[in-house]
């Protein structure tokens, strides 16, 4: 019976040893995975703690890794609109019908080339000789356009490395009618009445100025079209004028006819004539330019 009650006794004390080393084992283990549950956490880089079963693992913060950048589209450089593009154009204007072609140089300024063309007859009298005129436009034209605020609003000297603007007109005085010259008074002869020639030319090369709005070339990569419009003046300089006269005159009462080829004094006269024509029309040594175009970009 004590052999029992020692056995008793013995396991007893045997299962109560067993059960606080599985205790205490589970506990270690416990204490090690939240241990290890911070030290994850702490490279992450947050303060706080996991526990076992409510926290979830974050990545590492790996400095090397690839980070996805939302990439926005940049905005085009003045270099990519330098040499790029043509702007061309048509225009009317007191020069003509026109044609024009632009290419940038910098970004706020283009370089510029044109042809105007136009042609119109009329017939007029001065002094008693009638003219029948022709009226001929035929230009070529370089501009530096200067846009100061990068906008539309530009100025633009220029050349007119052609100007091949003039008027010819073929002249005549009927039979009996009486025309003056440098201040003397004639009369067309009935047999061999006056007639002639003359010709109003300018300067071949002519600088001008002008200011506008519109630019053939929009900076902006998506605008191409354009409505230029421009003021300014071309300086041609004072009209020329040369008149040829042929044939026979009288005085004013129709008598003493003669041929004028001969006569020096009449001559002279034709060369005052010439002069006042080119007073009458002084005026257009400042010849004003006024156009408005459509232009395109390409």
């Amino acid at each position: 019976m004590r052999k029992i009650r020692l056995f008793v006794a013995v396991a007893s004390v045997s299962f109560f040893i067993a059960s606080t080393s599985s205790a205490s084992a589970q506990s270690g283990l416990a204490l090690v995975a939240d241990n290890h549950t911070t030290v994850s956490s702490g490279a992450t880089g947050t303060t706080e703690s996991a526990g076992p079963a409510a926290k979830v693992a974050q990545p590492a913060n790996n400095s090397a890794a690839p980070v996805a950048v939302a990439q926005t589209p940049a905005p085009p450089q003045k270099s990519q609109i330098l040499g790029s593009h043509v702007g061309v154009g048509v225009k009317v204007s007191l020069l003509g019908v026109g044609i024009e072609a632009a290419t940038p140089i910098t970004y706020r300024t283009n370089v510029r080339f044109g042809f105007n063309a136009f042609g119109y007859s009329r017939g007029f009298s001065n002094d008693g000789v009638g003219y029948n005129a022709d009226l001929t436009f035929r230009s070529f034209e370089t501009h530096f356009d200067w846009f100061p605020f990068a906008g539309r609003f530009h100025l633009s000297p220029g050349l007119m490395v052609y100007n091949g603007n003039q008027i010819k007109a073929t002249a005549g005085v009927p039979i009996g009618q009486q025309f003056t010259l440098g201040g003397t008074t004639y009369t067309s002869d009935s047999v061999n009445p006056i007639t002639g020639t003359g010709k109003i030319g300018f300067n071949k090369v002519a600088p001008s100025f002008l200011l506008g709005w519109g630019n053939l070339l929009p900076r902006a990569s998506n605008k191409h079209f354009s409505i230029p419009l421009e003021f300014g003046v071309l300086f041609q300089g004072s009209p020329k004028a040369t008149l040829a006269l042929s044939g026979s005159a009288c005085d004013a009462n129709g008598l003493g006819c003669h041929d004028i080829s001969t006569d020096t004094t009449f001559q002279n006269n034709v060369i005052a004539q010439q002069n006042k024509l080119n007073s009458d029309m002084s005026f257009f040594k400042f010849y004003p330019v006024i156009s408005l175009g459509f232009g395109y970009k390409f």
